[in-house]
């Protein structure tokens, strides 16, 4: 039997991409997810898909992470959809490219809401469900909030290395209550990644994809969010990993280092 089967599991941005993809592994293998998006009709889409093939199912909820109201409602309606929780995994974020000597005020405000306050009042709106019995949080950070790559964004990488230092602390302040914090920073393909090449030059983008092929030492390209994600997300969400907390998780085909 699965380690994740019958987790009960909430998955931001779960509608496409690296979040769409850990719904349907986490679905596969047997756990109870409500995914929360602003892409109604894909969420639907891909819900009723993953629940079809099962074992497990999902149940999509329309949540934008921008609005406090909505995580309050959203984080009710899936505790009392799965009848609980034991995880909430954070994937949903943006990334707004731009040169550092030109940055819009509304990268700025836009990156922080998403990726940093999102992110917080998730995890806020979760606490008084996890903290009698435990859990697992597991935030979405970047290998950019550590060290530059070759998307070069600086304020892409601040709001990343805000998630990095929130999760850190964040783990030592609830670790009383048993609730595990770590984040990841994948190195995968996903749909960011192509809306941040779609703003780039030809010359940008072939430059982009050689250090790719320079930087990742395991293939020399990018990994699979199913295949190469999912799983590890699937590990820090199961028992095996209880001894396990306030660390960086780098699924990153050995891009960078941690510590």
């Amino acid at each position: 039997m699965s380690k994740i089967a019958g987790k009960r599991v909430i998955i931001t941005g779960g509608a496409r991409g690296i979040g769409g993809e850990a719904v349907k592994y986490f679905v596969s293998e047997g756990a109870q997810v409500v995914s929360f998006d602003i892409r109604d009709e894909e969420g639907q889409a891909l819900a009723a898909a993953a629940s079809a093939a099962g074992p497990g199912t999902v149940v999509y909820q329309s949540v934008d992470v921008t609005d406090i109201a909505a995580i309050n409602a959203g984080v009710a309606f899936a505790v009392e959809t799965l009848g609980g929780l034991d995880s909430v995994i954070n994937v949903a974020g943006v990334a707004p490219h731009a040169p550092a000597d030109n940055i819009p005020e509304e990268d700025w405000d836009i990156l922080f809401a998403v990726n940093v306050k999102g992110l917080h009042y998730v995890c806020a709106a979760v606490f008084p469900h996890l903290k009698e019995s435990g859990g697992t949080i597991i935030n979405f950070a970047s290998d950019a909030g550590l060290l530059d790559d070759p998307i070069h964004s600086c304020a892409y990488s601040a709001s990343k290395g805000a998630v990095i230092s929130y999760s850190r602390t964040l783990a030592k302040e609830w670790a009383k209550y048993n609730i595990r914090v770590n984040s990841v920073n994948p190195v995968v393909a996903s749909p960011l990644e192509k809306e941040v090449m779609a703003k780039l030059t030809a010359e940008e983008r072939a430059e982009y994809y050689r250090k790719i092929q320079d930087a990742v030492p395991l293939g020399g390209k990018l990994g699979d969010a199913y295949s190469d994600l999912a799983p590890v997300l699937a590990f820090l969400v199961s028992d095996d990993s209880r001894f396990i907390t306030s660390q960086i998780i780098p699924v990153n085909g050995g891009l960078a280092y941690t510590r």
